[in-house]
């Protein structure tokens, strides 16, 4: 005695048993979880990408920042300006006083 398959003629059955829908789901998940060009490394790829783009536009406009600055030291009075506030350089004769606010200063909190 035979039993009979009581789902063989549900569509959703006929449609599962099918080996077109069987390979079609096995490179689906294939391509999705484990080719080398998945979609989750296409997703971090595609993050990394974003950050390095984040990251040239950053640098670009110091670049700009910097252009802009070389400019302004071509002249002799800003490069004395320069080194007075940059590197505390002093003419002869002179004294320089540091004066350092509390709100400079890094404060140190106790963990």
């Amino acid at each position: 005695m035979q039993m009979k398959n009581p789902y063989k003629n549900k569509p959703w059955f006929k449609f599962l048993s099918n080996k077109y829908v069987w390979a079609i789901l096995f490179f689906v998940s294939w391509m999705v979880f484990l080719d080398n060009y998945s979609y989750f490394d296409h997703r971090f790829l595609d993050n990394q990408i974003e950050e390095l783009e984040d990251n040239k536009a950053y640098y670009q406009e110091e670049i700009k920042k910097d252009e802009e600055q070389i400019k302004q030291l071509k002249n002799p009075e800003q490069i004395e300006k320069y080194a007075r506030e940059k590197y505390f350089m002093k003419k002869e004769n002179e004294d320089i006083y540091i004066i350092e606010f509390e709100s400079d200063s890094i404060q140190k909190t106790n963990p």
